[in-house]
């Protein structure tokens, strides 16, 4: 494609060469420059592309994109100067592309907490509805049954573009994203005008070092997605959700428990049988139905909520909402795993005190018989946090089976003993189990009716760091094969 057709959304001046010139890919990893692309200079956390352009030169790329000024020793190559390189990245990728977003029904969640589990939602409900749907988030790029991995829960704007290109291509005819406050900030989700833009919720996080620098800071870049969308879905419930419409471009509805919302919850109450841990409630408002979800707590209604609004504002069926939402399943997420037996397995990503803190909390919300989380720790890492999870785990567990996680450069057995000094400040029981498996396998063996047990730490990832190498080893795999050794299949 031409390179002053990519250019006709941006505003640029030519430095030198001409921008009549065949631009064959765009990239912004100076490792990825081929013959005939165009460079995209970034300015990162930890590094500038300007740094780079001269890489450019040496590689036969055609074009540079830069912000800054830089010296180049070859006129050959056209150089063309933006005010900034990020934003003018999403636009010229999405011309790259030919503008996918217009192909499909585009919808972004922005908030503090719920932003993956809401997607999953979203996707599930339109999936009933026969609509199929593509996803980016933390889980990484989902299309049909193919995940691509990516670095971060917003990737940048080319990623995004070519993902949604291969959507369109490939059937999809909507796109759900998590919309982080730094893929906002850094214009990452640029170039689409979302049909739907979603607020979960706002607390406190990314403060501090290269992220945000004060929480005012990090509000406001959560509120440029209602800058970016024709119609806004807000917790009215959150203490900020009028702040987060400050400055909004969009038309908006409300969803809460309040009764000036348009989608109105209530009476809601929890859901327990042996293998699905849930909630119920009761929907008013814009639509009328009784609720039940498949993910476990309380404040799993409120994603219910918005992906409940999201769909209604599409025009779904509350047959295909009520249907999705009660076979919804989020990898690694409280995600329960069907097993035989009365007592209820699942997966979570709880990776630290905190998560853990969470996840347990809810799951004693449903009175278990008793509750066994197995866990590891990470190496390489902070001890305070193995100290940390330690006590969490002794204090809100049954029981806790130690074992292992990415141990890293460390060893494991020096990482369970710095657990165990957490577990000593409480009363609680615990086993070591040093090999993953064989604690699956022991969780397994030892369940009671009515357990519920949490393989806690590991959620969506499919490996095991050791010693610089990542080996494959996903616990879905674990236990069907544990299931199988005990004769339980």
């Amino acid at each position: 494609m031409k390179l002053n057709n990519l250019l006709k959304n941006t505003d640029y001046k030519i430095i030198q060469g001409s921008a009549d010139v065949e631009i064959s890919d765009i990239v912004y990893d100076s490792r990825k420059i081929v013959p005939g692309s165009m460079f995209v200079c970034l300015k990162g956390y930890n590094s500038d592309g300007h740094s780079y352009a001269s890489q450019a030169v040496e590689k036969d790329a055609s074009a540079i994109l830069v912000c800054d000024d830089i010296e180049i020793n070859d006129n050959k190559i056209t150089v063309i100067k933006v005010k900034d390189t990020r934003e003018s990245l999403a636009y010229i990728s999405a011309e790259f592309f030919n503008n996918p977003a217009k192909e499909l029904t585009t919808i972004a969640i922005t908030g503090t907490k719920g932003k993956t589990t809401t997607v999953a939602m979203i996707k599930t409900i339109l999936e009933c509805a026969g609509i199929k749907s593509g996803t980016i988030g933390t889980l990484g790029i989902i299309i049909g049954d193919k995940t691509i991995p990516t670095n971060n829960t917003t990737p940048e704007s080319y990623e995004i573009q070519k993902a949604m290109r291969r959507m369109a291509d490939e059937g999809c005819k909507a796109m759900i994203i998590e919309a982080s406050s730094i893929g906002l900030k850094w214009h990452r989700v640029d170039a689409i005008d979302f049909d739907y833009g979603v607020f979960t919720n706002f607390s406190h996080d990314h403060i501090g070092g290269a992220e945000h620098k004060d929480m005012d800071e990090y509000l406001e870049c959560k509120a440029m997605l209602f800058k970016k969308c024709k119609l806004g879905l807000i917790n009215r419930d959150d203490e900020k959700w009028q702040d987060i419409l400050k400055g909004a471009t969009c038309d908006y509805k409300t969803y809460g428990f309040s009764k000036e919302a348009d989608y109105i919850a209530s009476n809601d109450s929890l859901l327990s049988t042996p293998g699905f841990l849930g909630a119920r409630f009761e929907l008013s408002g814009a639509r009328e139905m009784q609720v039940d979800v498949a993910i476990p707590g309380h404040f799993s209604v409120y994603n219910a909520l918005s992906a409940i609004s999201v769909c209604a504002e599409m025009g779904i069926s509350n047959e295909n909402i009520l249907e999705g939402l009660k076979k919804v399943a989020v990898k690694g997420r409280v995600e329960i795993v069907p097993v035989p037996g009365n007592y209820t397995l699942l997966i979570d990503y709880a990776h630290n005190a905190l998560s853990m803190e969470n996840v347990l909390t809810t799951l004693r919300q449903y009175n278990p018989h008793r509750l066994i989380t197995m866990f590891g720790a990470g190496g390489n890492r902070p001890k305070v946090r193995r100290y940390e999870m330690g006590e969490t785990s002794g204090r809100l567990s049954d029981l806790s089976v130690i074992t292992e996680d990415n141990s890293r450069f460390e060893d494991v057995m020096d990482i369970i003993e710095d657990i165990k000094v957490g577990i000593a400040k409480t009363d609680g029981k615990y086993v070591v189990v040093p090999n993953r498996k064989d604690a699956i396998k022991y969780c397994i063996e030892n369940a009671e009716d009515g357990d519920i047990i949490v393989l806690a730490g590991k959620g969506h990832e499919d490996y095991q760091e050791i010693k610089g190498v990542k080996y494959h080893m996903d616990e879905r795999e674990l236990i069907a094969e544990s299931l199988e050794e005990l004769g339980l299949k």
